[in-house]
């Protein structure tokens, strides 16, 4: 928690810090809920209904606190808490500190916040433990160990899916305070979404769990309303629904600016010296947690599975040229000028600078023409709702969802008659020897085998999560093929073509470092809606960007914790927004972490692209590792991308604390 006042001159006294108060009494934690909610008919009520809930266990509690007491809690965090903005792969929101830092806050500042610390004490007072652990049946609860933060959704904002598995946590619990006077909407957005977990039974007798890639259960978002659930690894997958834009800012004014403010936080098992304590415990918990989540090997069963098709090595080396016959098979698809000599020797120059490329208007004009009319086609076109009717036809549904959701396309076997433009990518054009040449050429990699896919992500829905790579390193290929506009690269299209007319118009930085200078904003709306006049000069975020990033140094944070480049340098290795007929290159060395951003419903379309992962002969580096700041050598799965506005309304802090 970070005061919004300034902070007092360096030499003057210390503040004097709060006497440390006594637990409350049974009668004045009781005061501070809803009258009858002890009563036992109520308990008995909400204990049945968890019990009888699915997809697993969880409960809803309306009404939970004193309104009161509540609206006061609501104006002290607007008056006086300070918000900070996040970002990474897998969440974006406003977050304030740890509230358990409100015991270090001094007098003058506590007396601010009186209410939100009256109702912290009673969240964790040994009456409410006791009555969310006789609901959960998950036995005692620390009064010690307090774990929760104010977190604000504003338009755009989301969490993605995860299990809220860390360390000693027991119960998760979201606290809502939304406007208590302007009711929230579901079509809003902002619900908690609970996932189904299929179990699988290997060959083995093992019986693996993994989410599935619909959710089963919607809570939207309520006044006074608390959730909960007890944190079960392998099973409690949850994630929180995207906050919609709102056709207008009069319509936006008028919903009370769709701010989804909650608190959230968890339940811990008993401390060292509480009632309850077992020695060991948490190291056990910890322990078994993992167990399960590996139990079966789950990963087995994601989908898409890496398939990689060996391939022949050149007899000449990667330098071979091409005759009559392969000139007149490329010029079927990609444009004349990155087939001259000189275009060549630019691009492998600019890709040895850099290990990355970035090339606009490779397709040829008639095929990317035909290309584009399909997949518009198919992007206007409306799809059914759950991924079991989606898979009835050729495209398939990546999972599980805490790792990946989109659409693909793997290559076929063959057998169809007619092929669409993209299989034509996906079967013929890029497995061929000649764009493999070609590619070798480009790059000075000698290609040992190739591995494409097509995806397809769907606004609103669509993402994957920062994954490492290990291993030697690989070439990449991501063809983007997405028909709209307002993905943040429009403005630099009528420049790429005009230097794409002219010759080669290459992008490049250094050893993994690179960056396409795509805008990581756009005009981008939910393609269902009108686009009205008042936001046509507003820049709304919709996502779709594929990201490299350098992996962080500590292996030992729990995934689930992300850290801030912000005061250590931008980790950003390579950025590339959804875009039309180009094409980037990646040489990914080991650690390095890559994620496609989630797609914002507001995008106006979904985002296309054809992926390879190209397994490339290692060469021998006589003048020694070209990654002077060690980031390509980095292993953990930490990261976050800080944006470096702030939400109006709330001023900035620097606190961290987890997410929701």
């Amino acid at each position: 928690m970070k005061r919004k006042a300034e902070a007092q001159a360096a030499g003057q006294r210390q503040p004097k810090k709060r006497t440390k108060k006594s637990a409350l009494t049974d009668e004045e934690a009781k005061r501070r809920f809803r009258r009858g909610l002890f009563e036992k008919e109520v308990l008995t009520r909400y204990t049945k209904g968890y019990a009888n809930s699915s997809p697993y266990k969880h409960g809803v509690i309306n009404d939970l606190v004193d309104d009161k007491l509540l609206r006061s809690v609501r104006e002290e965090i607007k008056n006086n808490v300070s918000f900070t903005p996040k970002e990474t792969d897998i969440y974006k929101i406003h977050q304030s500190g740890d509230l358990a830092n409100l015991d270090g806050l001094d007098d003058e500042a506590l007396a601010k916040l009186p209410s939100l610390l009256a109702l912290r004490d009673a969240m964790y007072s040994q009456t409410f433990r006791d009555y969310v652990s006789h609901i959960t049946g998950c036995g005692p609860l620390s009064g010690r160990k307090t774990d929760m933060a104010i977190n604000v959704y504003t338009p755009g904002c989301f969490l993605l899916c995860h299990d809220d598995v860390i360390g000693s946590r027991k119960v998760s619990y979201i606290l809502y305070l939304t406007d208590p006077d302007i009711p929230w909407k579901p079509e809003w957005g902002g619900a908690l979404r609970l996932f189904p977990v299929r179990n699988i039974k290997g060959k083995d007798g093992q019986v693996a769990k993994t989410p599935e890639p619909d959710v089963a259960k919607v809570i939207p978002p309520a006044w006074n309303q608390l959730s909960f659930f007890a944190v079960q690894p392998g099973e409690s997958f949850h994630d929180v629904e995207e906050v919609y834009h709102t056709a207008s800012k009069e319509q936006l004014e008028k919903e009370g600016g769709r701010v989804r403010m909650a608190i959230s936080g968890w339940f811990h098992i008993p401390q060292i010296g509480e009632d309850g304590y077992v020695e060991g415990a948490e190291e056990k918990l910890a322990k078994n947690s993992g167990l399960m989540q590996l139990q079966g090997n789950p990963a087995q069963y994601d989908q898409p599975q890496a398939r990689p098709v060996p391939v022949e090595k050149p007899q000449s080396g990667p330098q071979e040229e091409f005759n009559e016959a392969d000139l007149e098979f490329l010029l079927k698809y990609m444009a004349p000028t990155y087939l001259t000599p000189d275009t060549l020797e630019q691009i492998l120059e600019h890709f040895e600078e850099g290990s990355s490329i970035t090339l606009a208007n490779l397709l040829g004009k008639k095929f990317a023409k035909r290309l584009r009319d399909y997949v518009a086609a198919q992007d206007s076109a409306s799809l059914p709702g759950s991924s079991a009717e989606i898979e009835k036809g050729p495209w398939r549904v990546a999972k599980p969802p805490h790792k990946h959701r989109y659409l693909y396309l793997p290559p076929s076997d063959g057998s169809s008659k007619e092929k669409s433009p993209i299989q034509e990518l996906l079967e013929d054009f890029l497995p061929s020897p000649q764009f493999r040449r070609w590619l070798q050429m480009a790059t000075g990699c000698v290609i040992e085998s190739h591995d494409l896919i097509a995806r397809r992500f769907r606004c609103g829905k669509d993402y994957t999560l920062a994954t490492g790579h290990e291993g030697k390193p690989r070439l990449e290929l991501n063809l983007g093929i997405t028909p709209s506009p307002g993905w943040g690269d429009d403005a630099d299209e009528g420049e790429e073509e005009a230097a794409a007319a002219a010759g080669a118009s290459p992008k490049a930085g250094g050893k993994g470092k690179g960056k396409d200078k795509a805008k990581r904003k756009g005009k981008g709306r939910d393609k269902a809606r009108e686009e009205p006049e008042e936001l046509e000069e507003e820049e709304i975020e919709v996502g779709g960007h594929e990201v490299y990033m350098a992996g962080d140094d500590d292996a030992d944070e729990d995934a689930a914790v992300y850290r801030s480049g912000g005061d250590e340098g931008d980790n950003i290795l390579f950025f590339q927004a959804a875009a039309w007929n180009k094409m980037t290159v990646v040489l990914r060395d080991s650690g390095a972490l890559k994620f496609v951003k989630y797609v914002s419903r507001s995008a106006r379309g979904d985002r296309w692209d054809v992926c390879g992962t190209f397994e490339v002969e290692e060469q021998d580096d006589d003048e020694g590792d070209d990654d002077e700041d060690g980031d390509g050598d980095a292993n953990a799965r930490l990261l976050e991308e800080d944006t470096e506005e702030e939400w109006n309304g709330f001023p900035s802090s620097s606190e961290d604390s987890d997410s929701e």
